[in-house]
């Protein structure tokens, strides 16, 4: 049987050895067997299921929820690879999208021809980052959220949100335990402005995840909130009542 070390696997893969020895801590991926030297190899079937991994991983599961996955085997790992093809292809459609209108704006522009500002907008919107993580179905969801909670509470809504930030941020400098009174009112507050977000969809929050773990400089630019905050977060979460 053909193996592979660590190094050959993250060079040819991309994934670093270190978050292939975090997959391995976390009971996700263990080596096929271990050489003279101790050196980890892998072979075929632990190549299968990193690959199971990498896809739930896209699909925007967490470590924890990949874990339960891989061990009731649900969604297999055709299922999870059929899901991941999905959601390419609606990547592949949005990037073509955005092709066509930036392509037109650069035209128009070429010509010396006014741009309304209609047409600003819908590039703008569609160079955004959002667009790369959440399908087009989930974007129309967000649209008509936006629309039923209306413009007041819209702007109350991204009011609230620094405030709930800053609170996090000075908690997790602070050292405060995410169990903690204080910090517990934060996460339902964030909890709750979230929500008022994706309207509760699951599908909605794991595309969120997926998108501050991919994007993390480009996340924390925008809203402060860099991979250890929303570590802290998350922990806080999910120490909260579920009905709450």
């Amino acid at each position: 049987m053909k193996t592979y070390t660590v190094a050959q696997i993250a060079r040819r893969t991309g994934v670093s050895v270190r978050t292939l020895h975090h997959y391995e801590a976390q009971g996700l991926l263990a080596p096929a067997r271990r050489s003279d030297k101790g050196y980890r190899l892998y072979g075929a079937a632990e190549l299968k299921r990193l690959q199971h991994v990498l896809a739930l991983k896209t699909l925007g599961f967490s470590l924890t929820e990949t874990r339960e996955c891989l061990a009731a085997d649900a969604p297999s790992f055709a299922a999870a690879l059929r899901r991941q093809v999905v959601r390419l292809r609606e990547a592949v459609a949005r990037q073509s999208d955005l092709l066509v209108r930036l392509e037109s704006v650069a035209d128009a522009a070429g010509r010396g021809h006014a741009i309304d500002a209609d047409t600003l907008l819908q590039s703008i919107e569609a160079s955004t980052i959002m667009e790369k993580y959440l399908t087009q179905e989930q974007l129309a969801q967000v649209k008509q959220r936006g629309e039923d909670i209306g413009s007041v509470r819209i702007r109350e809504v991204e009011q609230a949100w620094p405030e709930v930030i800053a609170g996090m941020q000075a908690a997790l400098a602070l050292g405060k335990d995410p169990a903690s009174e204080e910090v517990q009112a934060l996460a339902r507050r964030w909890r709750s402005l979230l929500r008022e977000f994706t309207g509760g969809d699951a599908g909605i929050q794991r595309s969120l995840n997926t998108m501050f773990e991919q994007e993390p400089q480009a996340m924390q630019q925008r809203t402060g909130i860099d991979p250890k905050m929303m570590a802290y977060v998350r922990q806080a979460i999910a120490l909260l009542p579920a009905a709450d």
